[in-house]
């Protein structure tokens, strides 16, 4: 499976995002009622404040504090190197990010989990609304899904079937791969960013997630894990 791909022309990724606002009170008066409308179907019996704390899936009242990457390494010896962009400033990380597309040859591959449901539609969607040019790897107007350079771990699970969303840890674990037991998990985020100030831990949760998706594209391949040893963070 994906021999096709060569695996050093894929970039693996992960976003972490977080509600725009530390609390429900606030966000703007108008941007309150807009937040109640759009969700007024998701809630059940919570109130918009109550909610929003899950802000941060929507990328219209949400935003990306932590991008993370990798890309394989070495030949006879496997290797993945991960690198970060994060920070309080979401214009900046993107344009951080966007940089690093720019000088990546166009026909990159991106790969997540979950990928064209989230990270990549939000990512495009958050450089919109921060005035960022789209990377030609992002740039996915006017194509057909053939010409689109993304690859979604889970969509390719799937393999035609349509039900539910599978998550990493659940295939990680029926794949054998190793994950370090983590102190926090995705609802988490919002509240470590925002009480806890902890930007830092959010960033390592990513990287970690980073490495599970290339290893379980390795999986995928019939292909064995990368060892630990030969897993680098950049900076």
């Amino acid at each position: 499976m994906l021999e096709q791909y060569d695996l050093y022309n894929i970039m693996v990724l992960d976003i972490e995002t977080v509600p725009q606002y530390s609390s429900f009170d606030q966000v703007p008066p108008h941007f309150q009622k807009l937040w109640d409308a759009k969700t007024v179907n998701q809630r059940k019996e919570e109130t918009a404040e109550a909610f929003y704390e899950r802000a941060g899936i929507w990328a219209e009242f949400g935003k990306i504090i932590c991008i993370s990457v990798g890309i394989f390494t070495g030949g006879q010896k496997p290797g993945l190197r991960v690198k970060s962009f994060s920070g309080h400033d979401e214009r900046e990380l993107l344009i951080d990010f966007a940089r690093l597309l720019a000088g990546q040859p166009p026909n990159l591959v991106l790969c997540a989990h979950n990928g064209r449901e989230f990270d990549f539609p939000y990512i495009c969607r958050r450089m919109l609304v921060n005035g960022i040019k789209h990377p030609q790897q992002l740039e996915i107007s006017g194509k057909k899904p053939w010409e689109i350079n993304h690859l979604d771990t889970m969509e390719l699970w799937k393999f035609g079937d349509y039900k539910n969303y599978t998550s990493l840890s659940l295939l990680t674990a029926i794949f054998d791969i190793p994950t370090p037991k983590d102190d926090i998990d995705g609802s988490q985020v919002g509240s470590v960013y925002w009480n806890d100030n902890q930007l830092e831990r959010i960033c390592t949760y990513c990287q970690k997630d980073v490495v599970a998706t290339a290893q379980l594209l390795r999986r995928y391949r019939g292909e064995e894990l990368i060892p630990d040893e030969n897993i680098t963070i950049v900076g």
